[in-house]
């Protein structure tokens, strides 16, 4: 089947227009994901094709030249779009080298069609395996399905091109003007159309998804400590909880605060309060394994949830956060000396669970420890050893200090 070109023609420009449109307005104000590179891209896509389709209408240093060069540098927009998507440096003299190249061979030989088509083609195609390659190279840290339409679009846009450049330089193409109907220009073209349509709707998917991850990761933790928030915390408790309960694992809780924070606020300020908090959150976070969790319950206090953790193991944990935390220091712009030092206080559940525990009780149990470690002077640890269940008495409390010490 043979299109008629003019009509494929006006149809890619329609498209290229349509999508820059709508690219450049849910890129608008998001300059860091490549969405208005990749606009830009088909904008100079829509006119490249115009020039074409004008040709024999305008002079062919016009239509044949000038369409040709913004052909190739659609390319470069689209390779420009996806290093900014992630976060790559441009070098442009590189890849403005390919259009500068197609302008020199194309008035070489502005006569001369089928070489034409033949060397655009090739270069053109590379500069498409380039784009993908380039796609590919970070498809393991890309969210989402989106990228795999980039990656087909491209892929599609190189084999035609190049095919499109082996049939010509082979004598085999019928065409002589690019106006010329043939099977070629029709696959061709209509290559192109695809690639504008599901290429740039790629892009616009893998933008779409990253911005979701990005919102997802910022609900899930403390804008000022980057460790999980509370809502995190509680549903990870919540899991955690119950998988304790099925698997008849003990799991261990621990409730830190900051002592006496509010004098650090009032003697250094709040930027300083904050300075302190990440720091202290750093030392409790190099202390810890990976499969436990530290998170902001609130204000300046902290959270641990340690699974497969015993209260005894999670105890001496907790005694070395508390000296971990006293040794260390949180430096401060302009001044010399060592630093500004805090101390913490630790409350400590842990042990086995029965059947109807929640996670509400671990956090109630573990509070009332941490209020005993504060109420005994601060800088200590304090333990909860039962949950307060319906029918029980207070939880006892005891200071760890007296216990044998285990590895955690």
């Amino acid at each position: 089947m043979v299109a008629h070109v003019p009509t494929m023609l006006a149809m890619i420009i329609a498209a290229s227009l349509m999508m820059a449109a709508c690219m450049a307005v849910v890129g608008w104000g998001r300059r860091r994901d490549g969405l208005r590179r990749w606009a830009a891209a088909l904008l100079l896509n829509a006119i490249g094709h115009l020039l074409l389709m004008l040709y024999g209408l305008v002079p062919n240093g016009v239509s044949i030249v000038a369409g040709n060069l913004l052909l190739s540098c659609v390319m470069v927009g689209m390779i420009a779009a996806i290093y900014q998507f992630q976060g790559r440096p441009v070098r442009w003299w590189l890849l403005l080298a390919s259009p500068l190249l197609v302008t020199v061979f194309v008035i070489g030989f502005v006569d001369n069609f089928p070489a034409r088509v033949s060397f655009v083609g090739l270069v053109i195609g590379l500069q498409a395996v380039w784009a993908l390659s380039a796609a590919l190279a970070r498809r393991h840290a890309t969210v989402g399905r989106g990228q795999w339409l980039l990656v087909a679009g491209l892929g599609l846009e190189a084999v035609v091109l190049g095919g499109r450049a082996v049939v010509a330089i082979s004598a085999h193409e019928a065409a002589t003007s690019i106006l010329q109907s043939s099977v070629l220009q029709t696959l061709t073209f209509m290559s192109t159309f695809t690639v504008v349509l599901v290429s740039s709707m790629g892009f616009v998917f893998m933008a779409r998804d990253r911005a979701d991850e990005n919102n997802r990761v910022m609900a899930a933790l403390d804008h000022l400590t980057g460790v999980a928030n509370r809502r995190s915390l509680i549903a990870a408790l919540d899991r955690d909880v119950a998988r304790a309960v099925r698997m008849r694992e003990s799991i261990a809780l621990m409730m830190v605060d900051i002592d006496h924070f509010k004098n650090v606020n009032d003697q250094y300020g709040h930027p300083m309060g904050d300075r302190v908090l990440c720091s202290v959150v750093n030392v409790l976070r190099q202390r810890v394994r990976a499969q436990d969790l530290v998170g902001r319950y609130g204000g300046e206090e902290f959270m641990v949830v340690l699974p497969d953790t015993t209260l005894v193991g999670a105890e001496q944990l907790a005694r070395e956060l508390c000296k971990a935390v006293e040794e260390s220091r949180c430096p401060m712009d302009g001044v010399e000396g060592p630093g500004i030092s805090v101390t913490v206080s630790i409350g400590v559940f842990g042990g086995r669970l029965d059947s109807g525990d929640s996670w509400d009780m671990l956090i109630a149990a573990a509070d009332r420890a941490l209020y005993q470690a504060k109420s005994n002077g601060r800088n200590r640890v304090e333990s909860a050893v039962t949950l307060r269940r319906p029918g029980t008495p207070m939880a006892a409390h005891h200071n760890p200090e007296t216990l044998p010490s285990s590895l955690y």
